[in-house]
């Protein structure tokens, strides 16, 4: 009983999202994808409550790469990127930044994390060109499935599956599988094993 009431919830919060979703896919004929998903994250980030859980949820499921349907996105969570993917039972704190990311079942993200794509998303080699039109690199950053990134986090790189990541933790280089890892920069502290 309880899941087919929460089926007919996802049903409900569908139908509302997709007005939305329609004017999504028509805005993106004229204007850049990317931002104008950027746009509609923003707007989505900004409503309380359980209402707002299950509008934003229905909202990715319908425009990033893969969104699962139990998943929970909170308060101010903000996506970059229409290619990320969220798996099943992930948790993604309020106030988070998330960009073109992969994060595997299970996971848990703390409140004021990022997960950004690199550190090398501007060039400043040159100082007869301004940073901003220097270009960079945006890799895909994976979160493994099972892990705990702490509240305050920044994540540049990869983090193996089952791993732990310490409050207001640097992570500038991937991360090994089943280990426990805290620090700016991170450093491996243990392994879970």
């Amino acid at each position: 009983m309880k899941n087919f009431i929460k089926f007919i919830f996802r049903v409900l919060f569908r139908l509302c999202v997709f007005p939305f979703y329609l004017f999504y896919l028509l805005s993106n004929l004229f204007l850049d994808k990317e931002k104008n998903f950027q746009g509609y994250s923003q707007l989505f980030s900004l409503i309380p409550g359980l209402i707002g859980e299950y509008l934003r949820r229905e909202f990715y499921r319908l425009t990033l790469t893969y969104c699962s349907n139990d998943c929970c996105i909170s308060f101010g969570v903000l996506f970059s990127s229409y290619q990320a993917s969220v798996g099943e039972g992930v948790y993604i704190g309020p106030y988070c930044m998330i960009g073109n990311v992969d994060i595997g079942k299970d996971t848990l993200i703390g409140t004021h994390s990022e997960i950004i794509n690199g550190g090398k998303q501007h060039y400043a080699d040159r100082l007869d060109i301004p940073i901003r039109e220097q270009g960079g690199e945006f890799p895909k950053v994976v979160i493994g499935e099972d892990c705990w990134i702490g509240d305050g986090a920044i994540v540049m790189s990869n983090v193996g599956m089952k791993s732990i990541i310490g409050a207001r933790s640097l992570v500038h280089k991937p991360i090994a599988e089943y280990s426990i890892a805290a620090g700016s920069p991170a450093r491996v502290i243990r392994k879970r094993q």
